[in-house]
């Protein structure tokens, strides 16, 4: 990129902006240019330290991707981590909800039958079979 306003020395004053009657502030197009930041775009705005800071998403994402980096431990894979995690915590969501199920359901279910199945209803008291 060509040497513009967005290579500014630490000890000068930057670029001053006015602020309009409806908090809107114009960002110079080679500032805009330098970050990337297309017609229409979105910033973060923050304040830290009594300053207003804009991101863009990019920028934003890549930080978070370094923060999560340095937790990691070096040449671990977070994903293959992820994934275990996940796997534990279905095994141990199966195991409580096997052990919630009646003692007495597990031990009464009939041959042949589907787990979680229940055996067909019998016959009603007084409608027996007729002897032919």
């Amino acid at each position: 990129m060509k040497p513009g306003l967005w290579q500014m020395d630490l000890g000068s004053p930057g670029v001053s902006v006015k602020v309009d009657a409806s908090g809107r502030v114009v960002i110079p197009r080679d500032l805009r240019d330098a970050l990337g930041i297309p017609d229409g775009g979105e910033l973060r705005l923050s304040v830290e330290n009594g300053e207003l800071r804009a991101t863009t998403r990019l920028t934003a994402l890549r930080r978070i991707q370094q923060e999560v980096r340095a937790l990691a431990p070096p040449g671990a894979l977070l994903s293959e981590a992820l994934i275990a995690e996940r796997r534990a915590e279905a095994r141990t969501a199966q195991s409580y909800a096997d052990a919630a199920r009646p003692a007495q359901i597990r031990a009464e279910a009939a041959p042949g039958l589907h787990e979680g199945q229940a055996p067909a209803p019998a016959a009603p008291p007084g409608r027996q079979k007729r002897r032919g």
